[in-house]
C-alpha cells in the first residue's frame, strides 16, 4: 500500500456519503426508508431548461472543450440575473466566473487565497465542506459560534476581541444552512466594516436566497462590499438542478482572476449544453419562483407537523429547504436520529454534523412529496 498524503489525516469521508450507504443497505434489505435527510431537490427544472439542453446536442460545438470562463452569453445571463434579482451591477467580462457547482468554488477559493497556517473563520453550525477544504489546503479552521440566543447571527463584538491577525478569509452563509436564518442588511453593513478593519476576505455562500424567502439578498448589494467580499451562488436549489453542477462566483476582477488561475488548471470547461440550459434557467419569470415556493410551503407545513409529533420546537420565520428543529431536553442528536431510523424507518440529519453547536438539534429536508411526508407523520 502506497503511503497516503498527510492531508487525508485531517479529514474524514463526508457524513452523508457514509450515512447514505447505510440507508441504501437498509433499503436493499427491504426496509421502507423515508429519506428526509438531504437537500437534493426532487422537483424538475423548468421545461425550457430541459429543452435547451436537448436542443444543444445538435450544435457543432456541443462536444468540444469549452472556455474556462464559460460562454460569454452565460456570463451575461448571470450578471443580468444579479441585476434584476438583487439590484447588483457586475461586469460579465471580469467580475463573474461560472463554476461546476458552488462546492467546487469553495476549493478553488481556498487554493487561491490560503497558505499553510493561515486561519479561516467558519460558522458553527455550518456547512461541513468549509472545514474539510480548509484542512485539505493546510490552513487552520477557527470556529465562530452561532446560537439560538443570538438568532444564529455572528456576534461581531465577541469575535473582534479575539486574535484575528492570522485570519485570511471568513465563510458566511445567509440564508443560513442549516438553520434557515436570514441576515438583515444592517448586519451585512457591519460585517463589511469588520472585514475592512481586519483585512479579511468575506465569502457569502448564497444558494438558498430564493427558497421560501420573500426578500432575497446579496452581500454585494452593500456599498463597499466588492472590496472585501466574494459571493458564491448556485442553480441547484433555485432551479432544481443540483445534479447538473452549475454555480458561480462573483466579485472584483482581481479576486476572480486569482480563482481562474486555479480553476483553469483543474477542469476543461463546463458542458456546452448545460451552459445553454443555465441561461434559460436564469431568465425565468417571477411565476417560476412563486410556483416553486408554493410547493415548498405545503411541504413545510407538513414537516412542522412531523416535528411537532416528535416533540421538537422550531422557528417558523426561516428560509431555505430545511426545517431546523430543537429536540426535547437531554436528547442527543445522533442517538435520536438513529432511533428514529430504527423504529420508524425515517432518516433525518443530526445537527452535530454541522458543528458542536448543532448538538440537541435535527434538520428535516423539504425534498420529499407531501405523500411521503404524510406517511412519515403516520409512522410517528
Amino acid at each position: 500500500m502506497i503511503e497516503l498524503a498527510n492531508r487525508l489525516q485531517t479529514v474524514e469521508e463526508y457524513y452523508f456519503s457514509k450515512k447514505l450507504r447505510e440507508v441504501g443497505l437498509l433499503m436493499a434489505n427491504g426496509k421502507p426508508i423515508i429519506n428526509l435527510g438531504i437537500g437534493s431537490p426532487d422537483l424538475n427544472p423548468p421545461k425550457k431548461v430541459i429543452e435547451a439542453l436537448t436542443e444543444s446536442f445538435s450544435h457543432p460545438k456541443a462536444n468540444q472543450y469549452q472556455s474556462y470562463q464559460g460562454l460569454p452569453e452565460f456570463r451575461e445571463a448571470i450578471v443580468n440575473f444579479y441585476r434584476e434579482q438583487y439590484g447588483v451591477f457586475m461586469s460579465s467580462s471580469t467580475e463573474v466566473l461560472p463554476l461546476m457547482g458552488s462546492k467546487e468554488g469553495i476549493m478553488h477559493i481556498s487554493l487561491a487565497f490560503l497558505n499553510p497556517d493561515d486561519q479561516v473563520l467558519i460558522p458553527n453550525p455550518g456547512y461541513p465542506t468549509y472545514t474539510s477544504v480548509t484542512k485539505l489546503v493546510g490552513a487552520e479552521p477557527v470556529f465562530y459560534d452561532l446560537t439560538a440566543e443570538s438568532d444564529w447571527l455572528i456576534n461581531l463584538e465577541v469575535l473582534e476581541k479575539t486574535d484575528l491577525s492570522k485570519v485570511k478569509i471568513m465563510w458566511v452563509n445567509y440564508p443560513h444552512m442549516p438553520t434557515g436564518t436570514n441576515a438583515p442588511e444592517a448586519f451585512f453593513v457591519k460585517l463589511i466594516a469588520f472585514a475592512k478593519r481586519h483585512n479579511i476576505l468575506i465569502i457569502n455562500d448564497n444558494p438558498y436566497s430564493f427558497v421560501l424567502n420573500k426578500e432575497p439578498k446579496s452581500i454585494l448589494q452593500i456599498q463597499g462590499a466588492k472590496e472585501v467580499c466574494l459571493e458564491l451562488n448556485s442553480l441547484s436549489k433555485t432551479f432544481n438542478m443540483s445534479g447538473w453542477r452549475v454555480g458561480m462566483v462573483l466579485g472584483k476582477s482581481e479576486y476572480i482572476n486569482a480563482i481562474l488561475k486555479v480553476k483553469s488548471n483543474m477542469d476543461s470547461g463546463m458542458l456546452f449544453g448545460i451552459q445553454k440550459a443555465a441561461i434559460q434557467a436564469l431568465s425565468c419569470s417571477k411565476l417560476w419562483y412563486a410556483s416553486l415556493n408554493q410547493v415548498y410551503e405545503e411541504r413545510r407545513e407538513l414537516i412542522w407537523k412531523l416535528a411537532d409529533a416528535l416533540n421538537c420546537t422550531f422557528d417558523k420565520n426561516t428560509s431555505g429547504m430545511f426545517v431546523w428543529a430543537k429536540l426535547p431536553p437531554y436528547l442527543k442528536s445522533e442517538e435520536f436520529i438513529d432511533l428514529l431510523l430504527k423504529e420508524s424507518n425515517i432518516f433525518i440529519a443530526p445537527g452535530t454534523i454541522f458543528g458542536s453547536n448543532g448538538e440537541g438539534y435535527v434538520r428535516f429536508s423539504l425534498c420529499a412529496t407531501t405523500e411521503v411526508i404524510e406517511e412519515a407523520i403516520a409512522r410517528v
